[in-house]
């Protein structure tokens, strides 16, 4: 079998930044459909910062707009595995990372079904799946990320 990416971490940080950067292209747009503060942006920004509290439910507002305008959540609020498989694939992962993705965010939505709060259980589910990243040394450095941001404004 020949994998269309490199293994290891470099590679995998690549393929965050670009699901980072692909997904937070609806950022501006949930933040203004929801009358957010620029606070959120500040969030985003530090997402990927293992340091950096996660604790604004707003977060978790924007994140189900956000994943919503892409197809990654079905209407029973749960993630939709195959579009989101695909969003993967289509910002750089190839089969099996992808799959991983899928999986470790399905066990983060899993091991937060009880809560009844759809922003706050999303919020949770972010910084779960944040901190199963950093374990695996896929999350993409700021300054990378703030690279890319600037160069689209």
């Amino acid at each position: 079998m020949v994998c269309s990416q490199p293994r290891g971490s470099t590679a995998s940080q690549d393929i965050m930044k670009n699901l980072t950067k692909g997904f937070g292209k609806m950022l501006d747009a949930c933040k203004n459909e929801l009358n957010l503060g620029d606070h959120i942006i500040q969030d985003f920004y530090n997402y990927w910062k293992e340091e950096y509290a996660l604790v604004n439910r707003d977060v978790g507002c924007a994140i189900i707009c956000m994943a919503a305008k892409h197809d990654l959540i079905t209407d029973d609020m749960k993630l939709h595995h195959g579009n989101t498989h695909e969003f993967a694939k289509s910002h750089g992962a190839d089969d099996e990372v992808a799959k991983q993705i899928v999986a470790m965010i399905h066990d983060c939505e899993t091991s937060h079904a009880s809560n009844n709060d759809d922003c706050s259980k999303t919020l949770e589910i972010a910084k779960c799946f944040r901190t199963k990243i950093h374990e695996l040394k896929w999350a993409p450095s700021m300054e990378d990320i703030i690279e890319e941001i600037m160069t689209d404004i």
